[in-house]
């Protein structure tokens, strides 16, 4: 078994893990069945969650330590495009793996590269969303996307519940 197998297995093993989470937090939450399928012509996110009407979509990125995290141009605009179809809101779900937890940057606050890429510098992951963000957010609670959005690193200094 090669590298880049071994790598998407653990890439699936972490959409579920994210799909886990949002479950036991009360979302309907599903791992789309072509995640990373090289035949994959139409525009899927790696997991959709629903809660209170409110649809989010995901694309899921992993880290092993700090540092940018890339997307492909492709990847982005296809969330995009999943999300503005459903009504929903797309998110890069990022998980660096040394016990934050998981961090969701809207898709609004990517920096293209020179190549024409995306990527999320390490300051938007840290403002990023939490999962208790994600929570509040569908609750009807009292704060708007738009509100977020401009929120600094203090409101989200806390550790996920």
């Amino acid at each position: 078994m090669g590298k880049a197998s071994s790598r998407r297995r653990r890439g699936f093993a972490y959409e579920r893990e994210l799909a886990r989470e949002l479950w036991n937090r009360g979302f309907a939450c599903m791992r789309a069945p072509a995640s990373g399928a090289k035949v994959r012509r139409r525009a899927q996110p790696d997991l959709v969650a629903m809660k209170n009407g409110v649809i989010l979509v995901f694309e899921v990125k992993t880290r092993r330590r700090e540092g940018h995290v890339y997307i492909d141009a492709g990847q982005v605009e296809k969330l995009s495009e999943f999300a503005r179809r459903a009504g929903g809101l797309a998110f890069i779900a990022v998980k660096i793996l040394d016990g934050r937890g998981w961090r969701f940057v809207p898709v609004e606050r990517l920096a293209r590269t020179r190549g024409g890429s995306f990527k999320v510098g390490l300051e938007e992951v840290e403002r990023g969303f939490r999962l208790r963000d994600l929570e509040v957010l569908v609750s009807g609670g009292y704060r708007s996307l738009d509100e977020y959005l401009g929120q600094g690193k203090d409101t989200n200094s806390q550790k996920d519940a």
